[in-house]
């Protein structure tokens, strides 16, 4: 049994299912934890990611611009071709 650093809930997690470094989420408060030690449990909050999740969506959309643009210019191809 863990407890949450947020809620001092307590958490059931079994040590033979997790990994130092893995993440879950508190039932009682919705915190990200992270699991930072296996014997015994301990739990600490998760770092939050959010810059790099920005970073990662932008370089998506860019990747998504960059597919439009490449199936627009293969159409323009095929219409000269006829």
């Amino acid at each position: 049994m863990a407890s949450c650093p947020e809620c001092d809930a307590d958490i059931e997690v079994d040590e033979f299912d997790v990994d130092k470094g893995d993440q879950l989420s508190c039932p009682e408060c919705g915190s990200n934890l992270e699991v930072t030690g296996l014997s015994p449990i301990e739990l600490d909050l998760a770092p939050e990611d959010d810059d790099e999740d920005e970073e990662e969506d932008d370089e998506l959309k860019e990747d998504d611009d960059d597919a439009e643009v490449d199936e627009e210019e293969e159409k323009e191809d095929e219409d000269w071709e006829e």
